[in-house]
């Protein structure tokens, strides 16, 4: 996955280097999304500011607003307009910032699935409640917890805990 985002960026910096900074994340849903309908300036260019935020509505998330849509909308098209030598991207670079953004989308529904059962596992054991009761432990950090030490009762003694942890200073 993070091959892949690497990649893309590297494409995405020949293709649309001004579209950086549109979105807080890039490699988010909307951003990629949106250009995988627009994937160069031109496309943006042609497609008019109407189609850009229809196109950011259709797959915005999180109840953003008209306002939210339009306002992206603006800086992508601004972004568009103040690339540099826009009208010079190679076939080749399109196809494969597409391809790139494909495999984004599924890494991305993959990673979500496999967060999902991992929760659903989790749940299933009775030291995750425990876990997460502790101030700072969320999800994420407890099914860690949990995968890594395994089966608590193979420790006898707190401090043998401790020591596998690798949090003994004295050790």
């Amino acid at each position: 996955y993070v091959q892949t985002k690497l990649q893309f960026h590297a494409v995405l910096d020949q293709v649309f280097p001004e579209y950086v900074g549109v979105f807080g994340r890039i490699d988010g849903l909307t951003s990629l999304a949106v250009l995988q309908s627009f994937p160069t300036p031109q496309a943006v260019e042609e497609a008019g500011l109407e189609q850009v935020v229809a196109s950011i509505q259709s797959v915005a998330t999180r109840g953003r607003s008209q306002t939210w849509a339009v306002d992206k909308a603006k800086k992508i098209m601004a972004a568009a307009q103040n690339t540099p030598l826009s009208g010079i991207v190679y076939e080749s670079h399109v196809i494969s910032l597409q391809m790139l953004i494909r495999l984004l989308l599924q890494f991305q529904e993959h990673l979500s699935t496999l967060e999902q059962q991992i929760d659903a596992l989790a749940e299933e054991v009775k030291e995750y409640d425990l876990l997460r009761s502790i101030p700072g432990v969320g999800n994420k950090i407890a099914a860690t917890i949990l995968s890594e030490v395994g089966e608590i009762e193979r420790f006898d003694h707190p401090s043998k805990l401790i020591a596998f942890a690798g949090v003994d200073p004295s050790v």
